[in-house]
């Protein structure tokens, strides 16, 4: 795993010793749900997700749409580009959140940021900076205590649901609390989606600045107060 802590933990252990994992981890998730839906308002592909993106990528190519073929492939790159700053900012063997954590979630409220001020001036050039500011926070959150908790798409934790419940079935033993944590993360994310339609349907993509401020914010406290996030970010013995 190119992420780890000190102290390594299981996500099991991690939800019981880490009081924030899960609220952060809500949070995040319907942070990219609410950037999602604004992005699929301006153009019709997810950003927070690549598997939706390569489809279209196909079916365009497929097509010879090749201008939709391209907008779709800078997306693809852009979150590619994101994950990647996300790994040059706080990769580190032993990571121990503090002020790098903070200054990814500053840098993604600001590409979210430059994003509003071009999809507002209608340029959809934007879209592939709101993809970037997703690449960058899932490379984050999947750097987090080494958990690989990803909170821009959804795709592998409906699995994991699936796998539990099936466990259940079989009067297996299961996590009930990784279970609580991803449903949460799943409700989460579509509670964002909502939010953001609702947001796009009556302010358009100015609504954008309000996952900016909030990424920005959440980062600008931790890298002014590293000792306290990381007094926060202990895990409890």
């Amino acid at each position: 795993m190119p992420y780890s802590h000190p102290q390594a933990l299981s996500r099991e252990q991690a939800l019981g010793r880490i009081g924030h994992l899960l609220p952060g981890a809500l949070a995040l998730a319907g942070m990219a749900g609410f950037i999602n839906s604004i992005a699929l308002g301006v153009f019709n592909s997810p950003v927070s997700h690549m598997t939706g993106a390569v489809s279209y990528l196909g079916i365009d190519v497929a097509d010879g749409r090749s201008t939709d073929a391209v907008a779709t492939l800078s997306i693809i790159g852009a979150f590619m580009i994101g994950a990647g700053l996300a790994g040059f900012i706080i990769g580190a063997k032993e990571l121990s959140p503090g002020r790098r954590f903070g200054a990814a979630l500053v840098l993604e409220g600001g590409i979210l940021a430059l994003a509003t001020y071009l999809l507002v001036s209608g340029r959809r050039s934007g879209v592939p900076l709101i993809a970037m500011a997703c690449g960058l926070q899932n490379g984050t959150t999947s750097s987090y205590f080494g958990l690989m908790i990803r909170t821009t798409h959804v795709t592998g934790t409906v699995t994991d649901i699936g796998v539990m419940v099936g466990h259940w079935l079989r009067h297996r033993h299961v996590e009930r609390k990784k279970l609580i944590f991803m449903i949460g993360v799943v409700a989460a994310f579509g509670t964002g989606v909502w939010i953001g339609a609702i947001a796009n349907s009556r302010i358009g993509s100015a609504a954008l600045a309000v996952a900016s401020f909030c990424a920005a914010a959440a980062g600008g406290t931790i890298v002014a107060f590293p000792a306290w996030f990381s007094r926060v970010a202990k895990p409890r013995s």
